[in-house]
């Protein structure tokens, strides 16, 4: 099944109440209230409006801006030749993965923020670094300049855009990064303790907002 988890910070309140029916056209809130980051399942899917809404339960709909979903899909990613790789979904600001062809981890993510995205395609993790300092200004007066200490749980995979443990984050699950894939602590130290240097590292967006042009990225940055 399709699940995901609950991002309360874009419905403007702390908490995310479900409806009877999908869509705005009534007002028919149950009075069950979801918090931020809660785990739920979803088992229909209505479009109403051009507008996703998800059945988390019985007569129990959220509107599609308050999830960000993991949807299994068991076959390996055009170019990938093995049975395990990452899958990084940067609409639903997810990561996935999958050995032997079934999905065995996944989690939120913060992805590069306009214009620092994280680029679309098909890498392989080149570096693993339990801890490594980052540092990096994209503006020409250095105005933006930061160096962060100890960044742990590190695997670079598209020139200097790497997955990892994020401590200064406070929240996950929208675009945040100069590039990097940041994660929490205790979910990177999962990942890089599976993963292997030569893993396939697959970055996508459905949504195809994210733009392609190669012209576009700088190498990246935390």
């Amino acid at each position: 099944l399709t699940f995901g988890w609950i991002l309360t910070y874009l419905s403007q309140t702390p908490q995310v109440q479900t409806k009877q029916t999908p869509g705005n056209e009534r007002n028919d809130y149950t009075g069950k209230f979801l918090s931020n980051h809660d785990l739920v399942w979803i088992y229909d899917t209505m479009i109403i409006d051009g507008f996703e809404w998800y059945l988390i339960g019985p007569d129990e709909w959220v509107a599609q801006n308050v999830i960000a979903r993991v949807i299994p899909n068991t076959t390996p990613p055009d170019g990938v030749n093995e049975s395990r790789w990452i899958e990084i979904n940067l609409f639903e600001q997810t990561i996935s993965v999958y050995e032997q062809n079934e999905l065995v981890f996944a989690t939120l993510i913060a992805s590069g923020l306009d214009p620092f995205w994280t680029r679309p395609g098909l890498f392989q993790i080149y570096e693993k670094l339990e801890t490594t300092p980052m540092r990096g200004a994209f503006e020409a007066d250095r105005s933006d300049a930061y160096y962060l200490e100890d960044v742990p749980w590190t695997m670079y995979f598209d020139e200097r855009r790497a997955i990892h443990g994020a401590y200064w984050r406070a929240n996950l699950g929208f675009p945040q990064s100069h590039g990097c894939v940041n994660m929490s602590v205790g979910d990177a130290q999962w990942i890089y303790n599976w993963a292997q240097s030569g893993d396939w590292v697959y970055v996508w967006d459905p949504s195809g907002l994210t733009p392609t042009d190669p012209d576009l990225y700088t190498a990246g940055g935390a």
